[in-house]
């Protein structure tokens, strides 16, 4: 799960602002969806969440109590990468290794629909409209798909 463009909320109309909390992190101003609590409840009941953000481990430390979750996730935290594929995909192939995946992020390119479809496990990428989120249809998404695969 990424967190910026997915729960912290960015690009909105200034007059279109989302329901959401305002939160500092490190003098960075962060909208949180209004909705992430609950979508990340009803996620968690079918998946094993796991922080995929350039957060790391301050995702646990700024959102635990903001998202409602139980304790912390556990987080990706991510080398130096060759410049050649997406920033996250090595640290991701390493956590997941041969297991399905979900990964849901607003900055997925090309090379990471075609590491999806490449994939020899299971593999859904669902992507985010920064100024909007997860939605309820992408959580409707991702708990069709994991009652597919399991």
């Amino acid at each position: 799960m990424d967190i910026d463009g997915v729960l912290s909320l960015f690009g909105f109309e200034s007059d279109r602002r989302p329901d959401g909390v305002w939160m500092n992190v490190d003098g960075i101003l962060h909208l949180i969806s209004a909705t992430a609590p609950e979508h990340l409840q009803r996620l968690g009941a079918a998946y094993e969440l796991v922080w995929c953000s350039g957060w790391e481990e301050k995702a646990n430390e700024h959102l635990l109590g903001t998202l409602a979750l139980d304790g912390p996730l556990p987080y990706l935290s991510f080398p130096p990468v060759d410049g050649v594929r997406h920033w996250k995909l090595q640290s991701i192939e390493a956590h997941a290794l041969h297991r399905p995946l979900a990964w849901v992020d607003d900055g997925h390119d090309d090379g990471c629909h075609a590491w999806a479809a490449d994939r020899g496990a299971p593999t859904l990428l669902v992507g985010t409209d920064p100024a909007v989120g997860l939605t309820g249809a992408d959580v409707a998404r991702l708990e069709a798909w994991a009652r597919a695969v399991t």
